[in-house]
């Protein structure tokens, strides 16, 4: 079993924008006007990629659908998760306008780029009840320990967590994580944004998680599976510093990818902790990070299909 694969799906934006939809929850996203905001995205995701592919990660690139109208679908990892055995997740959207992102062509690109879907686990009929688990925006896998950190909120239902762990064969580690904003304490809308698991280290806010026994939880199961805890501070949560993913590049050699606004936003000391176990790679994602309120994690589905 691993926990970091050198295959990345990304979707490359065409109608790019703050969404409207996804906004009356996700406090990151910012209502700011920028010029040819599609045009900057798509800048910022091609050089990403770039980036991705010089290090010698394996990125398979599917433009949007300009008919679909998304705005949010350059964060695919919230609507579908390839796993080892085959298995496909899809999963619930909060936003209506984000349904539309799942597409049969994402699935054939992906066979067709070689490898081998076994089985598709559907949640998405729960839509219908207005319940929701948006991938992996609202999990983050522990893939080796079997592990699914869960921060609850809007965007994921306990009992639909529950039911994605008995499938896959997780154990839930389940959590509220909070941000202030005009000083009262609301959700965090995906665990992603405060957290990440690597290989041998978690990056992890644990001043977002208000509750000392929820808190005492999540650092004893971390912990247990031998994770050095390096702690940013919800400042930093705030320039995406917990919205990273570990990938495996050229030679075996792994990075811990993140953006821009994230590295900058990290003390010497937490660049210093990061980097005795991987190196470190990041990239400019400020126009993204502004109207979409996700950053690099978001943008990059991982890939860990068998081959064909």
């Amino acid at each position: 079993m691993k926990q970091v694969t050198d295959t990345i799906l990304m979707i490359r934006p065409v109608r790019f924008r703050m969404n409207e939809e996804t906004a009356v929850n996700n406090y990151y996203q910012e209502n700011v006007k920028i010029i040819d905001a599609n045009t900057k995205a798509q800048q910022e995701f091609d050089d990403f990629v770039s980036a991705l592919r010089n290090i010698g990660v394996h990125v398979i690139v599917i433009d949007d659908d300009p008919d679909n109208n998304t705005p949010d679908s350059i964060f695919p990892n919230n609507w579908i998760s390839f796993h080892e055995n085959g298995d496909v997740g899809l999963y619930p959207m909060f936003a209506e306008n984000r349904r539309r992102e799942r597409r049969p062509k994402v699935l054939d690109t992906v066979e067709s780029s070689g490898f081998k879907i076994k089985n598709i686990i559907d949640y998405t009929k729960a839509e219908e009840e207005e319940i929701f688990l948006e991938g992996t925006g609202s999990l983050v896998l522990d893939r080796v320990n079997r592990k699914a950190y869960c921060a609850l909120s809007p965007r994921a239902d306990e009992d639909l967590l529950l039911e994605f762990c008995e499938d896959f064969e997780y154990t839930p580690v389940i959590f509220t994580a909070y941000q202030t904003v005009e000083k009262k304490r609301l959700p965090i809308y995906h665990t992603n944004v405060m957290m990440g698991v690597a290989n041998t280290f978690a990056i992890v806010c644990l001043d977002c998680v208000d509750d000392r026994k929820e808190r005492k939880n999540l650092v004893t199961h971390l912990r247990k599976d031998h994770k050095e805890i390096i702690q940013i501070t919800e400042d930093q949560v705030t320039s995406f510093a917990g919205n990273v993913l570990q990938v495996v590049g050229s030679g075996d050699k792994q990075y811990l990818v993140m953006s821009s606004a994230a590295y900058h936003s990290l003390t010497t000391h937490q660049i210093k902790a990061i980097k005795k176990h991987c190196d470190i790679l990041h990239s400019n994602l400020n126009t993204i990070e502004t109207l979409g309120g996700g950053s690099a994690r978001c943008m990059m589905a991982e890939v860990f299909l068998p081959n064909k």
